[in-house]
């Protein structure tokens, strides 16, 4: 016991003494590890010492003291990032960007032991107790620690299994899932085993958890246009037919969109210039030091172009800037090069702080597209451009799609060109539309039309239609509910050739919730839970599930007995015990035979309990 705190090492106070009880304050220096702690108490008279164990208690990252690694000192950013349960993750495409709802769930009961458990059980802990305990109050360790931990891929009893084929029938589909609470729970208690199945956003959202749990400021971010850059060249080439197929696969990919966390901390050990923001992928993607993890990266490390200190700069790097070259295999075998795409890396997105809305922090990663930081940032990633240069060709090609890209709807899309010329100019148009993931893999063809011969007037605007029908589609789409189209011109005067590429996501029906009656802490609710059926056939095994921390004890699960017939409604009415006042979310997912991971969400505010 000592008189007064001692901040430099761990000190323990009398605060009060009152008769035979005996009130202790604990002080913990900024640089103690973090976990599970033992508390013992040795008493000393003339006569005699006892010992007495008293309990555990478990100590985490401290983001509101100024001398700890991951000190945050905006008030509401740590309230977002650190005590923030819910939110929500975007998707979909850089043309048509949507966000799904997350139950993150940090506080909920076990969630803490879980994680601490995945710390315990990770192979750097099972090599060597001391070494790995001793650096557990070094949040960069701890983050490369989860991202390794998060996937499975090692073998290393990770928490989730990642699969992209679309067969996910001996698990649950990763567009199924709204919150890591019941996917936490599920590894736990099956031994450690993983979970099935993750994709970017899901892998992404745990690691979110755990490391907010542990104390550390995490929030999810999205790119769109992901770059997966496997050769490092920056460079992902295309390679596409005359009439605008797929020609040949490449190893590289451009996902729609990719998923990773960003977390808060000081960085000491890189000379303190890149402290603040860094990523973390636990995505299964490339191995770093002989294990499937990534980062901490700094993202002002990115932004520079430095791709010297540790973690994985350079991947991320090409995963924001990477060149698009797009190569059109002629009958012949001659390969032409069509013009640089320059779309990787568009529109970086994570949820705002305290609103619903979108914050777009593609600035962060990147200068200016063509600005002069942007080059000299290229140069100093030693990457040479190619001088593929996006010239003004005279004609210029880009893919529209009109209104109601619903899905069991009939919708058409338009490769519109632009003659930019003061002549009149004749050129051949091919559209092609296949189905898609959104990691980039092209699955069946869904619409194609015969080359067309145009003339276009001077200065003037032609438009190429293909009608996308939904007997076409209907059964080759993805979970992910996205067609790619491919647009392909012929210059008859030139001989060039444009492409254009544009991702389309088909949209599912909305869920509705409507809530009956005043929200107020610890007294019954009733939410109203609808959706509509938009296709021509019936929905089969149509399950609701429903989530949301302080409405709801865990997941709520709703089969419906009958069929949901075309254009009918499936709705149902659950009661809630809303156990914590203030805003909340409310979550619900929607599964079936035909439509699936369709998701909605309410915000609800909680008045307290009077008193």
């Amino acid at each position: 016991m000592s008189d007064c705190p001692e901040e430099s090492c761990w000190s323990a106070v009398v605060q009060q003494q009152d008769g035979e009880s005996l009130s202790v304050s604990l002080c913990s220096p900024p640089d103690a590890r973090i976990g599970r702690y033992s508390l013992t108490l040795e008493t000393c008279t003339d006569y005699q010492g006892s010992s007495y164990q008293i309990g555990d208690f478990i100590l985490l990252f401290n983001p509101w003291h100024p001398e700890d690694t991951v000190f945050m000192r905006d008030e509401s950013e740590r309230r977002e990032y650190v005590l923030s349960q819910d939110g929500l993750i975007f998707q979909g495409t850089c043309d048509y960007i949507y966000s799904i709802p997350w139950n993150f769930g940090q506080f909920e009961d076990e969630v803490l032991a879980i994680c601490l458990k995945m710390l315990d059980i990770n192979p750097k802990h099972l090599r060597d107790q001391n070494r790995d305990c001793s650096r557990r109050n070094d949040p960069v360790y701890i983050g490369r620690v989860v991202s390794a931990m998060v996937n499975c891929n090692d073998e290393d009893r990770g928490v989730l299994f990642g699969r992209w084929d679309n067969r996910y029938e001996d698990g649950m589909s990763p567009m199924a899932w709204i919150g890591s609470v019941d996917i936490l729970k599920r590894w736990k208690n099956f031994g450690c085993q993983p979970v099935k199945y993750g994709q970017c956003w899901v892998f992404a959202a745990v690691a979110c958890t755990v490391m907010r749990c542990l104390g550390i400021p995490t929030r999810v971010v999205t790119n769109y246009n992901s770059a997966h850059d496997t050769n490092a060249n920056l460079t992902i080439d295309r390679y596409i037919n005359e009439r605008g197929e797929q020609e040949r696969q490449s190893w590289d990919k451009i996902w729609n969109f990719h998923c990773w966390v960003e977390s808060w901390m000081t960085r000491p050990d890189l000379g303190g210039d890149y402290d603040g923001w860094q990523v973390l992928d636990p995505t299964p993607q490339e191995k770093s030091e002989g294990v499937y993890c990534c980062g901490p990266a700094p993202v002002k490390a990115i932004k520079e172009g430095d791709m010297l200190p540790k973690y994985d700069i350079p991947f991320i790097f090409a995963e924001v800037n990477a060149d698009v070259v797009y190569w059109v295999v002629q009958g012949d075998g001659m390969q032409k090069q069509s013009i640089r795409s320059s779309d990787v890396g568009k529109f970086i997105s994570t949820k705002s702080v305290g609103r619903d809305s979108r914050e777009d922090i593609t600035h962060n990663y990147k200068y200016p597209e063509g600005s002069e930081e942007e080059r000299a940032v290229f140069e100093k990633a030693e990457h040479q451009k190619k001088s593929i240069g996006e010239e003004d060709e005279g004609l210029h090609l880009r893919i529209k799609v009109s209104e109601g890209a619903n899905k069991g709807s009939d919708f058409d899309v338009f490769a519109v060109v632009n003659n930019n010329t003061d002549e009149e100019r004749v050129c051949r148009v091919t559209l092609c539309a296949r189905a898609s993931s959104y990691n980039g893999t092209l699955g069946p063809q869904c619409g194609l039309t015969d080359p067309v011969d145009i003339d276009i007037e001077p200065r003037a605007e032609k438009r190429v239609p293909l009608r996308i029908l939904y007997e076409e589609y209907r059964d080759k789409l993805t979970q992910d509910n996205l067609i790619k189209v491919v647009a392909l011109l012929n210059d008859h005067q030139t001989g060039d050739i444009l492409v254009a590429v544009r991702d389309i996501y088909v949209e599912n029906p909305p869920i509705k919730i409507r809530i009956l009656g005043e929200p107020m802490q610890n007294r019954k609710l009733v939410a109203e839970i609808s959706l509509v059926n938009p296709l021509s056939v019936p929905l089969n095994g149509c399950v609701f599930v429903v989530e949301g921390t302080g409405l709801t004890e865990g997941q709520l699960v709703k089969e419906l007995e009958e069929p949901v017939e075309p254009q009918a409604e499936a709705k149902f009415r659950m009661d809630l015990m809303p156990r914590l006042s203030g805003l909340q979310k409310l979550m619900v997912d929607f599964e079936s035979d035909q439509l699936t991971g369709v998701k909605g969400y309410r915000n609800v505010i909680i008045a307290p309990q009077p008193l």
